[in-house]
């Protein structure tokens, strides 16, 4: 039986993360990190670090790492905010800026914790289906709408949506925030930001956890107007003023700070990218051209989940989703070139003793 106060709780399906195994031997392909680790700046800031600091409470404007991304981006710091993760600036923009009866719409494939989100904060939504090649089709966003977000490059599936696709989207929902979900863009595709020019409903979001090696540190950011931005900050500021604690505002600082560490980073990643994806071929997957640091692969007699747990028994993780449409894709995220040459290999050696190969 229901307690009578049961039914004053806010209760939510959550979004469910991937694993996180800890094993002193172990490939861990399944949650899309770095495999490299943060700019050496980064060490330097941490080990210089005064402790004594720590009991002081951190700038609530976040002033230098603020200034560090402006600047970097050659925007004026206005234009910028900064929180917990991409996760948590995406969080606080559905709660800023989804307040519409009309629903909010994003892909029926897609980053799973948009729905989250807006069942939380109880945002009505509408999933658009992607079509058969998992590209999003730009006449689904036409309809009258509350809001509309989407990741480019789409998770899981790595597709890139074109400029002139995400303007044409901009150019139907004028009167509606656009939010372009960029965690991967940095991999090869195209960012959206010099949009922000011609209109002041986009907000651009992107994330230190993937391309500069800092998803333990939750740092993510947002670009727009100013107009945008001072209406986040309000709703931060009435939420919790001490957002990005004193070490992750250094440790911030000095990762967009190197510029050369970060691009060289994101050149390996591309070029082990491009030659697995070379591999997978040979090994009979399929897959649409990943624009991230992760390919999503369907193979063409290996049941998805049947080759991940095989794949776990060894010790090395990727992710499986046992969702409607992509239950037989594998989302591969893109290691150090020894670590991709041991997942091929284990790969190649199951297909040929299942007879697959």
């Amino acid at each position: 039986m229901m307690k009578a106060w049961e039914k004053n709780i806010r209760k939510v399906v959550p979004y469910v993360p991937g694993e996180q195994p800890n094993k002193e031997r172990m490939i861990k392909l399944n949650t899309n990190e770095n495999p490299y680790p943060p700019a050496p700046g980064v060490a330097e800031a941490l080990k210089n670090l005064d402790p004594d600091r720590l009991r002081l409470y951190p700038d609530p404007a976040c002033t230098r790492l603020v200034d560090a991304i402006a600047k970097q981006k050659g925007l004026k710091p206005e234009q910028i905010f900064v929180g917990v993760g991409s996760d948590d600036v995406l969080a606080m923009c559905f709660m800023t800026f989804f307040n519409s009866e009309k629903p909010i719409l994003f892909p029926d494939i897609t980053y799973s914790f948009y729905d989250v989100w807006a069942e939380e904060f109880r945002i009505p939504y509408e999933t658009q289906p992607l079509d058969d090649d998992f590209n999003i089709r730009k006449e689904d966003y036409y309809k009258e709408n509350g809001g509309v977000i989407f990741p480019n490059p789409n998770a899981p599936t790595g597709v890139e949506a074109s400029q002139e696709m995400i303007e044409d989207i901009l150019q139907h929902n004028q009167d509606v925030i656009v939010i372009i979900d960029e965690a991967y863009v940095d991999f090869g595709a195209r960012t959206a930001q010099p949009l922000l020019e011609k209109y002041d409903n986009l907000i651009v979001v992107q994330t230190f956890s993937k391309s500069r090696s800092m998803a333990g540190m939750r740092i993510g950011y947002a670009m727009a107007s100013p107009e945008l931005i001072k209406y986040l900050n309000d709703v931060k500021y009435s939420f919790n003023s001490y957002t990005m604690d004193q070490t992750a505002l250094d440790l911030g600082v000095a990762s967009i700070e190197d510029q050369a560490y970060f691009e060289e980073t994101l050149h390996k990643i591309i070029q082990t990218r491009e030659r697995v994806k070379l591999r997978l071929t040979e090994l009979g997957f399929t897959f649409r051209d990943s624009r991230s640091n992760f390919i999503f692969a369907s193979h063409k007699s290996c049941p998805a989940e049947e080759l991940f747990e095989k794949l776990k028994e060894k010790d090395i993780y990727v992710r499986y989703f046992n969702k409607p449409r992509i239950h037989n894709y594998l989302r591969i995220t893109i290691g150090t070139d020894a670590e991709m040459d041991e997942f091929l290999s284990e790969v190649e050696n199951y297909l040929k003793e299942s007879g697959r190969l």
